[in-house]
Order: structure tokens, then C-alpha cells, then sequence
């Protein structure tokens, strides 16, 4: 089967996954939903540093919605319940990064009330993942699981070293590395963490029949210990150059599930953490214990065209089964393995 697929949104993950969808054997893109009126009118393939493919970008939800597509890969920077609602009701599936739809139970009710009666009217379906929250906080995790038999916590550290990162607005606007510790709140990353991690969390809880009584976030900065130059920009010493998130998920009143996020611009701090160069460890105490790394080998100079798709293709390797799945908003549990397909009939 080929699947009709449109992109929603071109961001660094969208532009990704929509080079993505363009080169799989088993996809055709139809169309293209773009919120820029610059972008509008453009070749899908333009937007993504590939030849023209006959298909523009639009503005209007009703064109994407005319196309009748088997699915929407929705990676906008928000959500907008009223065009999802429009695409689900007209029996459109939709694959999303957005860490909002990980887990039904933790979303907001309004919300999840008008995303279930538009897959209930359209027979569509609604899922969401990617890398982290996604394939690191439930498809390892729960493959992990699978050789043990007394599970006493998981902890997956992810460890983001930013130093090569040449994006001063992100880094020292948005992210706030470069300020005074006393000018840097960190309740409000930990929410932030406790909204994108925790759903997926309570995912991999409910499906191991260990649903989770509590969850607990916090947050925390260390500073550099002295001035360095990095490719954003100088962070000076005694300010802000770590930045720690933790979510932990408790099964009476003992953690079972933590996810803690160690984003970086150098190694010289105060207080001393223990840092690991980009990647993730997985770390499972139970029965048959485990100590799990995951590196990337790529060049710092290589990072920002290849971590993209670190996020992007497992939205797009998990379309046809979520095309093949019951009406609703479904979990990574509910949903057979997603098994990437490279090669076409011809290979």
C-alpha cells in the first residue's frame, strides 16, 4: 500500500520528516499545510533542499482537508484543536510530536473530550511520538522491561552537550543560559518537564500494570567556573551554564520511573556534575539489571543537519500503523512495534 501523506509544518523537525516522507518507497506526498504566507505557493520540494515534486505549500486547512490524505504528520509548534478536530472528523489520521497526546488520562479534558469525538466521528486515529518524550521514554524503557520479572526503578539520563550549538537566541533567550543563577527560575523548566515527560512516563507505568501514584519534577542549574566561549556566544563565570530537569514517577511512595534531561555548554561547573558527551543511559534496577548507553558518533559540525531526524523519522515509520488503527487517541502501547521499511518492491 502507499500511503497519502501531508505535511503539517516546517520547522527543523517538519522540513525533516518532510524530506522523509518524500523519499519513502511506501509514501506519496499530497500535500503540504505551512503557516508562513512567505512559504505558501512553494514546492514541497523547495522547502526541503530536494528537486521540485509538483506539490505547493498552503495556508488553508480546507485544501489539506479536500485532499483526503491517509494521514497528517502534524509538527506544529502548538497545538490547534480546531483544525486537528477538522482533520479527525473528516477521517484523517493524524502522527504528531506533540507531547500533549502521549497518554489521553493526562491530557486536558476539554481537549481530549473534542479530540475523541472527532476520531469517534471520522474513524480516525490520533498518536504521538517522537525521540524524547517518545522512542527514549517508551519503546526502550518498555523493551527493557521485557527480561525482567521484578522491576524496581528505571532511570533514563539524557545528556545534550550545547556548546556547538550556533543559536544565541535559543541558547541564551530562550533556554536562559548565560544569566545569574538568582535570575533563573527553575520551577518553571520543571513544569515544563512534568507536562512533556510525565504522560509519557504514566505510558510505559500503566502498560507494565504498575500505574504511578505520584510524579514529582524538579529543576536545577549549575554555573560555569569560569568564562567560555562557546558557538552561541561567551558565558561568563558564576552564571548559568547547566541546566538540570527531573521527573520522577512513584509507585507507593518509591520512584519507578525517572527522566532526567542534562542539557550543557561545558563541563567546568560548580556544583560538579557527571556529565556524558551527547546521548542517553538507560540505568534498570530489577531482577536482571542493566546499564545501557546510547551515543551519537557525529561531528559536531554534522550535528544540526543530522539530530533532526532524531525526532522526525519515527512519527513518519509509524504511519502505516497508525492507519491501521482502531478509531481514537492511541499510546505507543496500543500500537504494534514500529518497524522502519527502507527498501520499495523494486529493491
Amino acid at each position: 500500500m502507499v500511503y497519502r501523506v501531508v505535511q503539517w509544518a516546517t520547522g527543523n523537525i517538519g522540513t525533516r520528516a518532510l524530506r522523509a516522507v518524500i523519499e519513502h518507497p511506501d509514501m506519496e506526498l499530497v500535500g503540504l499545510y505551512v503557516h508562513s504566507p512567505e512559504k505558501a505557493g512553494r514546492d514541497a520540494g523547495d522547502l526541503c533542499g530536494l528537486p521540485p515534486v509538483g506539490v505547493a505549500a498552503t495556508t488553508d486547512v480546507e485544501k489539506i482537508v479536500a485532499l483526503g490524505p491517509d494521514c497528517v504528520l502534524y509538527m506544529a509548534d502548538r497545538v490547534d484543536a480546531d483544525s486537528l478536530c477538522r482533520l479527525l472528523a473528516a477521517g484523517i489520521n493524524v502522527v504528531s510530536t506533540r507531547a500533549e497526546f502521549h497518554r489521553p488520562e493526562s491530557m486536558e479534558p476539554d481537549l481530549r473530550g473534542r479530540l475523541e469525538q472527532a476520531c469517534r466521528k471520522g474513524r480516525s486515529t490520533l498518536h504521538s511520538t517522537g525521540s524524547s518524550p517518545g522512542f527514549i521514554t517508551e519503546a526502550v524503557p518498555i523493551v527493557l522491561a521485557s527480561i525482567q520479572r521484578r522491576l524496581d526503578c528505571v532511570t533514563i539520563s539524557e545528556f545534550a552537550d550545547m556548546s556547538s550549538r550556533n543559536s544565541p537566541g535559543m541558547i541564551f533567550r530562550l533556554m536562559g543560559f548565560g544569566r545569574p543563577p538568582d535570575r533563573f527560575d527553575p520551577s518553571a523548566m520543571a513544569g515544563h518537564g512534568a507536562a512533556s515527560f510525565g504522560p509519557s512516563l504514566g505510558v510505559v507505568a500503566d502498560a507494565i500494570g504498575t500505574p504511578l501514584d505520584e510524579l514529582r519534577s524538579d529543576g536545577s542549574v549549575a554555573v560555569a567556573t569560569r568564562a567560555v566561549e562557546v558557538a552561541a556566544g561567551r558565558v561568563e563565570a558564576g552564571t548559568v551554564a547547566a541546566q538540570r530537569m527531573e521527573i520522577t514517577g512513584l509507585r507507593r511512595g518509591r520512584p519507578l520511573l525517572r527522566f532526567r534531561a542534562n542539557w550543557y555548554l561545558t563541563r567546568e561547573l560548580d556544583p560538579a556534575w557527571d556529565l556524558r558527551p551527547t546521548g542517553w543511559r538507560i540505568e534498570v534496577e530489577g531482577d536482571a539489571p542493566l546499564d545501557v548507553a546510547i551515543h551519537f558518533p557525529v561531528p559536531d559540525e554534522e550535528w544540526a543537519a543530522t539530530s533532526p531526524g532524531l525526532t522526525a523519522h519515527r512519527p513518519v515509520n509509524a504511519v502505516p500503523y497508525v492507519c491501521a488503527a482502531p478509531p481514537g487517541i492511541r499510546t505507543s502501547v496500543e500500537l504494534p512495534q514500529i518497524v522502519a521499511r527502507f527498501g520499495g518492491p523494486d529493491d
